[in-house]
């Protein structure tokens, strides 16, 4: 994303977050965070300290390090490009809104939902949306009446999957094809969360849409479909979302008719207004031989150049940079519209 945008018409202050949750001021380098299956990116803690406004009266950033501080300039809008706990889930959009910075994407009740997927299903299931059958566990059921998850798993059947109910990108989740995989699977998933959900796996088509909010007064818009096609893998995990590993191809477009695509951008835009979202989404979705099933809401979707919401909007017709100029555009006209 920093090398998509336009240096002569934005001033990026590039923040990151180190592992220890120290707001740094970063390199304006899109080299440095490049993905590397070797070597993933780390914010490293570079002794540098990025002060947020004091009062919602100010939108100026400062930074602190060993020459002082220095002002960075008043903010207009934040692209909170982040993934999982903290960063999608409606904790940084919370902070924004009580400092009064604008931002890209969905507000805090929206965000929160999107990353609990227990949760979204169930608003899904209330605005009569199509979702799989699945089970929630807490930790505590876990440790106090495994047997639960057993017969959870039995009733939905196999081949399950066991999800974290609140983790992106793939991380904890696992495909159980017999029950004596579901203890290890139970291990992972409850690493990343204390809640899981088991889920029944679905036999079908893996189909994705991305979604944009308009502008105050315009509609919602959905973009062709992408497709995920596994061949060499059991699900599209983590490696093959981020780092290129193979077994997995991304078609976009997605080979449908005009009925099929019409109905599944119908059913994204709904679940994206279920929610409350705003900016921007991807929609999951597997397509059985009973029809369409919402896998899950993506608030804040993978950018990378191997990513589905904007090969999907490429396909569409946006270029990468109109893309982001887009979601800035959105955002910039909903904030000055107190929305």
């Amino acid at each position: 994303m920093l090398a998509a945008l336009d240096p002569e018409r934005y001033t990026v202050i590039p923040v990151g977050i180190t592992r220890d949750g120290a707001f740094v001021l970063e390199d304006n380098d899109p080299a440095k965070f490049a993905l590397n299956a070797s070597a993933l990116p780390v914010v490293a803690d570079n002794g540098t300290r990025v002060r947020w406004p004091e009062s919602s009266s100010s939108r100026e950033l400062t930074v602190v390090d060993a020459a002082g501080a220095r002002s960075l300039g008043s903010v207009d809008l934040v692209f909170p490009i982040l993934h999982g706990p903290f960063g999608e889930d409606g904790t940084i959009q919370g902070m924004l809104d009580l400092l009064g910075l604008p931002y890209v994407g969905s507000g805090v009740l929206a965000s929160a939902l999107g990353m609990d997927k227990h949760f979204a299903k169930t608003v899904f299931q209330q605005a009569a949306l199509p979702v799989a059958p699945w089970r929630t566990l807490t930790a505590d059921d876990w440790a106090a009446a495994p047997d639960m998850a057993y017969t959870a798993l039995e009733q939905l059947g196999l081949p399950a999957f066991v999800k974290p109910a609140r983790a992106g990108s793939s991380v904890g989740v696992s495909r159980v094809s017999t029950p004596d995989q579901l203890a290890d699977a139970m291990t992972v998933g409850l690493a990343e969360d204390n809640k899981v959900l088991i889920e029944s796996g679905l036999v079908g088509r893996e189909l994705e849409i991305a979604v944009l909010q308009g502008r105050p007064g315009e509609k919602t818009r959905a973009s062709l479909a992408g497709e995920v096609v596994v061949s060499g893998r059991d699900f599209y995990d983590f490696a093959a979302k981020y780092l290129g590993a193979s077994g997995v191809d991304l078609v976009c477009p997605a080979p449908l008719s005009p009925a099929e695509l019409a109905e599944v951008q119908g059913l994204a835009i709904a679940a994206f207004e279920a929610i409350g979202g705003a900016g921007l989404a991807r929609v999951d979705f597997f397509f059985t031989a009973t029809g369409w099933v919402i896998n899950e809401i993506n608030t804040m979707p993978g950018f990378t150049s191997i990513s589905m919401f904007p090969s999907c909007w490429l396909a569409s017709g946006y270029t990468y940079p109109e893309l982001i100029d887009e979601l800035i555009a959105v955002a910039m006209a909903h904030a000055r519209h107190g929305c």
